[in-house]
């Protein structure tokens, strides 16, 4: 009895750390799209994940950091907006209003980060999440979290 008890509790122990936050978040596309559309943190928990493994995390104070990251390839979502070729920049907009201006050739290894080091970015780090846009070809300093529009720009 006593075996089948602790059992279950590992069992909902390991769901519990493993299972999605509920998140009330979303995401939008627009600007130079054929495509504009929003996705929800839900939505994006359910669609194809890849791994960054061993990002460099050059930060602008403190420590630089190496980490992995997991989430969904920035190319796919774009792709999703139906971008165009012509795409130059996109430009990334936090929650706070920080925005920035990124280049193609800095987002396309990119990633939109939901987790870090196998950790959902809003349980273990909820200040910079759900979302991080994870650019490993640039500085940290120019990741976004709290990422809530991405205006895509053909000029």
């Amino acid at each position: 009895m006593a075996l089948t008890i602790l059992v279950i509790c590992l069992v909902l122990l390991i769901t519990a750390c493993s299972s999605v936050p509920e998140v009330d978040w979303e995401l939008e596309f627009s600007g130079d799209v054929g495509n504009p559309y929003t996705v929800s943190y839900m939505e994006l928990t359910k669609m194809k994940i890849i791994d960054l493994q061993d990002v460099l995390m050059e930060k602008s104070v403190g420590e630089d950091e190496v980490g992995s990251w997991s989430g969904i390839p920035f190319k796919d979502l774009l792709e999703k907006a139906d971008a165009s070729e012509n795409v130059v920049t996109v430009t990334a907009i936090a929650a706070d209003g920080y925005a920035i201006e990124i280049s193609k050739a800095e987002y396309e290894s990119s990633i939109l980060a939901l987790k870090k080091d196998g950790e959902w970015i809003q349980k273990v780090d909820p200040d910079h999440g759900p979302i991080r846009l994870v650019c490993p070809n640039m500085p940290a300093n120019r990741w976004v979290f709290q990422l809530i529009e991405i205006q895509v720009n053909e000029k």
